[in-house]
């Protein structure tokens, strides 16, 4: 930490990332216009699907405030874009233009974030409203709410491009991992005051637990298989060159449980409608997705369990191309050793990457249902307020901060010394 603010650069970098984390923790505790925050905030403690909203908002959600719908419309419409990157040849060809093509596709994700903020508001309050959360609004009480509530996200979106053009990590990324620990205090509060010596047992396993999680999630969020790589040189005899070509064993981060959480939850949307309807057999639904579609309900698990190894490998095969890989080989002059250049590394490439992609989907897996898992074996489940998805990225949102931060102190110690 020392090094770290002996750099200029480095240090208004990061300055400048902290001051803007204080500025968007002062948002999410701006009310929007027209809420019942104590009806909201009880209604949250029984609800999984808007706590897990609150959970990324950074207690935005709990707050009703302008950025309740956090970060949420921007990273769905990416996720949109990228996957109709695959699909769509001329978003193939922008996106191999280098920057320009980048830019490019940030500006058309900023775009279509919009329509998709102002429909998820109205889904939110379309929701609360059934609930008896939120009372009927006019048509201007409702428009302004709206409004207000993508406003808000469209200013997430601006001040995370700073933090990437200003300061240091990636802004986006970085504005999810606070909102997430921004409830580390709260929880941790919690955790301690539950401790007695009936449980004490349980704890004590559940911290050695949290550790071992924590080390695995950096495990296989850092493993790579090497596959080896040979290159010839012209003009001299038996000497060749040899290089990695490094697969992941998690080459898709959290984009499966995404996914994942956006099917699994349907169930959950569509109980509470249901109920509220006057027709007995309408209710009669309605009560068996609440009963068997909540965060407690083993149904509910196994499913987001199996859908999450599901998304791994369909992204996975959409992100990863082993035919274009194993072309960009062959014209480079290099090859597999044991396998011939073309077709065949591309089916060597594809084995690889199918067997590796097994491990490293259980895993996500295990961590999108680990509350449940933690809560039924030790019994404790206040303190996993941090479990699943967000620990994912809150490990990876700091590992890949430290390497900007070693990279940035490696550049600045390197013009020092020009100097």
């Amino acid at each position: 930490m020392i090094k770290i603010f002996r750099y200029p650069t480095l240090r208004k970098k990061i300055i400048f990332s902290l001051l803007i984390i204080i500025a968007f923790r002062l948002l999410a505790h701006i009310p929007a216009p027209g809420v019942d925050l104590p009806a909201i905030r009880a209604f949250l403690e029984r609800s999984v699907l808007f706590g897990m909203y609150d959970l990324f908002s950074g207690g935005g959600f709990q707050n009703f405030s302008i950025v309740t719908l956090g970060l949420g419309p921007y990273i769905n419409v990416s996720i949109i874009i990228q996957m109709l990157t695959f699909m769509i040849p001329a978003l193939e060809e922008l996106q191999k233009e280098g920057e320009y093509g980048r830019e490019k596709m940030n500006t058309y994700t900023k775009i279509f974030t919009l329509p998709v903020g102002l429909l998820q508001a109205y889904g939110i309050y379309f929701l609360l409203n059934r609930q008896g959360v939120i009372p009927p609004l006019s048509f201007f009480e409702l428009s302004i709410l709206l409004l207000t509530l993508t406003a808000g996200t469209m200013l997430l979106v601006w001040i995370g491009d700073l933090v990437s053009e200003y300061g240091i990590g990636n802004g986006t990324s970085l504005l999810i991992f606070v909102g997430i620990i921004s409830r580390l205090p709260t929880a941790m509060l919690g955790f301690v005051t539950g401790i007695t010596s009936d449980n004490l047992v349980n704890i004590i396993v559940f911290v050695l637990l949290a550790l071992v999680v924590i080390a695995s999630v950096v495990v296989v969020n850092e493993g790579t298989r090497n596959i080896t790589i040979e290159y010839g040189r012209r003009g001299t005899r038996s000497q060749k060159v040899t290089n990695f070509l490094p697969l992941k064993i998690n080459q898709v981060g959290v984009i499966p449980i995404i996914f994942a959480v956006s099917i699994v939850m349907i169930p959950s949307l569509v109980s509470g409608p249901l109920m509220a309807v006057e027709n007995p057999f309408l209710q009669g639904v309605g009560v068996f997705l609440n009963n068997q579609f909540n965060g407690n309900a083993l149904t509910y698990n196994l499913l987001y369990f199996l859908l999450v190894v599901g998304f791994t490998y369909f992204y996975t095969s959409i992100q990863f191309d082993p035919e274009k890989i194993a072309d960009d080989i062959k014209k480079r002059g290099g090859f597999i050793p044991g396998i011939r250049p073309g077709s065949a590394t591309s089916r060597y490439l594809k084995k690889i990457v199918t067997r590796i992609t097994l491990p490293g989907a259980v895993f996500l897996g295990i961590i999108a249902i680990l509350p449940f898992l933690v809560q039924a074996f030790i019994g404790v489940s206040s303190a996993m307020t941090i479990g699943g998805t967000g620990l994912l990225i809150t490990v990876s949102v700091i590992l890949e901060t430290v390497r900007q931060i070693d990279s940035q102190m490696v550049t600045q110690s390197y013009e020092s010394f020009l100097r």
